[in-house]
């Protein structure tokens, strides 16, 4: 039986961090950096300069996580690009990033859209083709700029985001990396968190700014991300005590506590990187992957619990060994 397994992973955030201050001052915001760091947990972010697209920043998250897996890009087979937040309308950034890293060996290249639950899509997805034979080295990728679509008047929804992105190398295994995977969306909720408008060359065109309703968002990713953990849990044959990470979406720390709570897992157990990158939307999983695994905080063989919850609304999980 064939399996797919992480065998590398890399991220990047643009630029200098913009401190809550920082921002606030910038854009005359009525807030201040005690109230974002108690609802939200987020002290900075990171946005990108308006000459660098999202495949600018998943290039260089896919160059480190090439390096961690010790390969090179034309061992890569498959590209799959979760974003919201595309160079273009086409082509696709997946191939634009399969360009600039000059994979010449006709790899599969697509971008998938499912907002902040993107990357968990991807991976699922990723592992499917490994699974099925057809591929055996794939490069899922996260990558936003959402900075671009935000309305840096709208107190409640511009501190929250930020840009980057992060990836991760998925090779064919004969032992589990992926135990299980599992994937929702329900498109009734997509009114409380949207962006009704198009992107041309990275630039918002009418009125595309994210739209957020933050109470009915937190209610629901709440509910939704303790169902999916115990839906993948139980799918892997594994109980939470036998999980040694959670690895949310970094959108909010109180919705991470609050899903960590419902699973009966301690807080020391949960990566928590949105204090210094913010929401980053599909990048936001694989960063905070990346930055464990960097850090030495998860070793190999260490068994994560990944999830995230996003617009549409969408959402996911996957339960795996490193």
């Amino acid at each position: 039986m064939i399996f797919s397994r992480i065998t590398g992973t890399g991220s990047f955030l643009p630029g200098a961090p913009v401190s809550n201050d920082e921002l606030i001052a910038r854009h005359r915001l009525e807030s201040s950096d005690e109230w974002i760091v108690e609802r939200t947990g987020i002290r900075a972010r990171h946005l990108a300069p308006p000459e660098l697209a999202a495949s600018d920043l998943a290039l260089e998250a896919s160059r480190r996580a090439l390096a961690s897996a010790k390969r090179s890009p034309n061992d890569i087979d498959l590209i799959v690009l979760a974003t919201s937040t595309p160079d273009y309308i086409f082509p696709s950034t997946a191939t634009i990033l399969q360009g600039k890293l000059g994979i010449t060996n006709g790899a599969a290249a697509f971008d998938l859209q499912a907002v902040c639950g993107g990357f968990i899509y991807a991976l699922a997805v990723a592992d499917k083709f490994i699974r099925s034979g057809s591929h055996r080295c794939a490069l899922v990728v996260g990558a936003e700029t959402f900075s671009r679509i935000l309305d840096w008047q709208d107190r409640s929804t511009c501190v929250l985001f930020g840009d980057g992105a992060g990836a991760v190398v998925l090779e064919a295994s004969d032992s589990p990396g992926i135990h299980a995977t599992a994937l929702h969306a329900d498109g009734r909720y997509g009114p409380i968190l949207q962006a009704a408008g198009h992107l041309a060359g990275g630039q918002p065109l009418g009125d595309p700014f994210l739209r957020m309703d933050g109470q009915a968002v937190f209610k629901f990713a709440v509910k939704v991300l303790a169902e999916v953990a115990e839906e993948v849990i139980a799918a892997a044959g594994k109980r939470p005590a036998d999980i040694d990470w959670l690895v949310p979406h970094q959108a909010n720390i109180r919705i991470m506590q609050a899903t960590a709570k419902k699973l009966q897992l301690p807080f020391e157990k949960c990566i928590v990187t949105v204090d210094h990158h913010g929401n980053t939307s599909a990048a936001s999983i694989p960063l905070a992957l990346d930055e464990a695994m960097r850090a030495g905080k998860i070793g190999a063989g260490e068994t994560a619990l990944l999830e995230g919850v996003g617009g549409g609304f969408t959402w996911g999980a996957a339960l795996l060994t490193l």
